[in-house]
């Protein structure tokens, strides 16, 4: 393996043109993932001629295992596919919806508004049938074979980490409200240290469950195999588990409820920017986000800026602002909200946009979403101290992606913490609390209701540059991760820097808008910057009216990309990995 040539220095200007670690490169296959143990279950699998989505899956499910904390098998799972053959990119939503008898009365006149921590704020868990359906789709391996790694990182267990670590203790106090999660986050009544081995006995059971469910059926060929291990999860003891918990602790989730879920396959969205085309997922999540930004942004001469100086970051963060407020009035379920898709995506609406930003002045800190009120979605609401002064729980998540031999690409954003809500006794697992992401509030567009899907934050994406690459990359990191992805691709995009460069550069977020995460909290004007950003970048941005605060050097809050790059004319698979959490790249 070897290093890219490095960019010009003088683009980067001060933003480490020297990567701590080398680009990756091989001819075979590449694969990037959020821990480094699961980057080692994918790359098992192409080595045993799976293909990327089989290696994908496999990454997917071990993060599951080894980032529990902030992964769920029983969470989300969007993902895209890339067929090399068609040239077609397609979503797999991998997002639950609520159950029948969610409705919004209930946390309005129960709960004053409020989605509170455990078993209520369950939707149904996604990222089972999101896997299945992938390999269904579009993979050659069984559930059994991809899910082999996970189950012998449950069952043996793995050497706790620092990251890990520090979240279990920070969250102690949230493990011990249940029991059943205290008996597996809190062995002996204290948090493991790194360095200990954790074990996770009944997550590898039930994972074991589901791939012998499959075995017992393989007679009737692959296909057969995964529909039962599916059943397994969604008719059989998981879901008998799932459904007498809720019943005994006052929730909401039937067999039903369980039984009647699929996820979505179709077509990815997408934009173009510059001749490279940019995928998301549908607008019940916030990947189109990143579409409107890049669109914003076309028009300027970004090189010109300046990489991180005072005015490119300014410029980018009006952007995200600019997109984001379209998010928390636009963005929802596209099957129970009429979405201005194609106004929201069109190149018209974004230079609409562009021209409300100053060159030399923050603009409001919650600016308006774009008039498209003729949709019928919701008014932004007004926000008052108390709003600003909540703080959010540190949900998160991870990120695989995988180039294979054939050229085939898999983005996948597998995510749902394990703090905010109880693991399902005799299971290991939780049942996605990804309802923090629906709103407690009549009119939202997000707002709650029987079948309705949260606004997720998880998003893979992928760029495609027709006869040049194609590359998978994503992150973790809630509100971040879209703007971490559009720093990481106009880094190399713009200013030619390879992908480890790219990942490792000084990265800014801004947190002028509402929070995904219930309770929803506004922090007006913040804008965070990475220490490697010079000071003087920050005094001058505090003088355009943002308000910056500082992460010390490279912090995991500001993400944790992953990239895939597959150059098309040479046939070379680069890979990079985010220092800043224990991601890491591997290919042959």
């Amino acid at each position: 393996m070897n290093t890219t040539t490095h960019a010009d220095p003088d683009l980067t200007q001060g933003s480490a043109p020297l990567s701590m670690r080398p680009t990756l490169a091989g001819l075979d296959h590449m694969i990037s993932a959020g821990h480094y143990l699961a980057t080692q279950a994918g790359a098992q699998v192409l080595q045993a001629g799976g293909n990327a989505v089989d290696a994908g899956v496999a990454a997917g499910i071990a993060l599951g295992v080894v980032q529990s904390d902030i992964v769920n098998v029983g969470g989300v799972a969007p993902c895209l596919v890339y067929e090399a053959g068609t040239r077609k990119v397609w979503s797999i939503s991998g997002l639950g919806y609520w159950p029948r008898a969610a409705s919004l009365d209930l946390f309005l006149d129960r709960h004053g508004g409020r989605i509170p921590a455990g078993v209520l704020r369950t939707v149904i868990p996604a990222a089972p049938d999101a896997w299945i359906t992938a390999l269904e789709r579009f993979g050659t391996f069984s559930f059994g074979d991809v899910a082999a790694a996970a189950i012998g990182f449950a069952r043996d267990g793995f050497v706790m980490y620092p990251l890990m670590a520090e979240v279990l203790a920070d969250h102690q106090d949230d493990y011990r409200r249940w029991p059943s999660s205290a008996a597996i986050y809190l062995p002996g009544g204290q948090p493991p240290a790194a360095g200990q081995v954790f074990r996770q006995a009944d997550l590898a059971a039930s994972l074991q469950y589901m791939a012998d469910q499959e075995r017992a059926h393989a007679s009737g060929g692959r296909l057969a195999g995964l529909a039962a291990a599916r059943r397994a999860f969604y008719q059989g003891d998981i879901a008998a588990a799932i459904v007498d918990y809720h019943q005994a602790h006052g929730g909401l989730m039937t067999h039903d409820d369980l039984r009647d879920f699929s996820v979505d396959v179709e077509p990815a969205l997408t934009t173009d920017f510059h001749g490279t085309q940019l995928y998301s997922c549908g607008f019940w999540c916030q990947g189109p986000t990143l579409l409107q930004m890049l669109n914003i942004l076309e028009s300027r001469d970004l090189r010109a800026l300046g990489h991180n100086s005072a005015p490119y970051i300014h410029l980018l963060t009006e952007a995200i602002k600019l997109a984001f407020a379209d998010r928390e009035v636009h963005y929802g379920d596209p099957r129970h909200k009429t979405v201005p898709q194609d106004i929201l995506l069109s190149k018209a609406y974004a230079r609409k946009r562009l021209s409300m930003i100053l060159a030399d002045r923050a603009g409001p800190d919650i600016p308006a979403a774009g008039d498209l009120l003729d949709a019928g979605l919701s008014l932004p609401r007004g926000f008052t101290p108390e709003d600003t002064r909540r703080t959010d729980p540190r949900l998160d998540t991870s990120y695989v992606a995988v180039v294979d031999k054939h050229g085939n690409a898999f983005s996948a954003t597998p995510s749902d913490g394990s703090y905010n809500t109880p693991v399902i006794p005799g299971t290991g697992l939780c049942a996605s609390s990804r309802g923090s992401q629906s709103w407690a509030e009549r009119g939202h567009a997000s707002a709650i209701g029987p079948g309705r899907r949260p606004r997720l934050t998880p998003n893979p994406t992928l760029a495609l540059r027709p006869g040049s690459y194609v590359m998978p990359f994503g992150t973790p990191g809630g509100d971040v991760q879209c703007q971490a992805m559009l720093q990481t691709f106009l880094n190399m995009e713009v200013f030619g820097m390879d992908p480890q460069q790219a990942v490792e550069a000084a990265r800014f977020a801004t947190f002028s808008f509402p929070s995904s995460f219930e309770p929803h909290s506004v922090q007006p004007g913040r804008l965070m910057i990475e220490g490697l950003v010079g000071r003087p970048v920050g005094d001058a941005l505090a003088g355009m009216g943002h308000t910056v605060q500082w992460w010390q050097d490279r912090n995991w809050r500001a993400g944790a990309m992953c990239v895939v790059r597959h150059d098309t004319d040479t046939g070379i698979r680069w890979g990079a990995a985010d220092p800043r959490r224990p991601a890491y790249a591997i290919g042959r």
